[in-house]
């Protein structure tokens, strides 16, 4: 398919980094260490399910502006306690920094992620555009070996807007000098990836390896990422 992209733009949880896998272990790993049977925390699936549960709904806020970084990651595992009737008081203090650590630090990647970036990067310029912090997103790239892949990386922090906000995405193209039909944006959010992109006259690609369901209508829907190849 010809076109006329040189640029591509990709989300990074869910998209490259695999956030469930990565997630699932980190939880795991602090399940056993708090002990957290003792606290009221019936079993790990009860603490994931509930995890997801709140964890979702936060960041839904805090990307469309309703509640800060520093917010979310004071009330979540507070938060999630309360959802299995656990008392919010009992959080150990060091759960939520232990949780970032833990967690940024793992290495799992989506499937086929290093062989389609491998495939691309030599006919395009890589960047990321991602509504996470700079710290936790920089120590994630680190650990999955993503980081020699990208030119640009550009957060919500660093720009001070977050996706779906158009602004975001011109901050990039005004950082390449490039005009929005050379690029093309790669993410598994409607709102976020897809309408943003929308918003800023970019073409998108919606990676929906769960099929859901997609208000907006993207240039293009993938299931898996070596899909790409039939798009670039």
């Amino acid at each position: 398919m010809i076109n006329t992209y040189k640029h591509l733009f990709f989300d990074l949880d869910h998209t490259l980094w695999d956030y469930d896998k990565n997630v699932a272990e980190s939880l795991s790993e602090l399940y056993e260490h708090f002990q957290l049977h003792t606290l009221g925390i019936p079993s790990f699936e009860a603490f994931f399910n509930a995890f997801e549960q709140v964890n979702y709904g936060l960041w839904d806020s805090f990307n469309v502006g309703t509640i800060s970084k520093e917010e979310l990651r004071k009330v979540r595992f507070r938060r999630i306690f309360q959802s299995v009737a656990a008392d919010p008081d009992l959080v150990p203090e060091l759960m939520e920094a232990n949780f970032m650590t833990a967690t940024s630090s793992k290495p799992h990647v989506i499937p086929d992620t290093f062989k389609i970036l491998d495939y691309l990067k030599n006919s395009y310029r890589l960047h990321v555009i991602t509504n996470g912090f700079d710290e936790s997103q920089t120590q994630k790239m680190n650990a999955s070996g993503l980081t020699g892949y990208f030119d640009l990386i550009v957060t919500s922090e660093t720009t001070g807007h977050r996706k779906p906000d158009k602004r975001i995405f011109e901050y990039a193209l005004t950082k390449l000098d490039v005009r929005p039909s050379e690029c093309l944006m790669i993410g598994d959010n409607p709102l976020s990836d897809i309408a943003g992109a929308q918003n800023a006259g970019m073409d998108q690609v919606f990676f929906n390896p769960k099929g859901i369901a997609c208000a907006v209508r993207p240039s293009y829907t993938i299931q898996k990422l070596m899909e790409l190849k039939g798009i670039l």
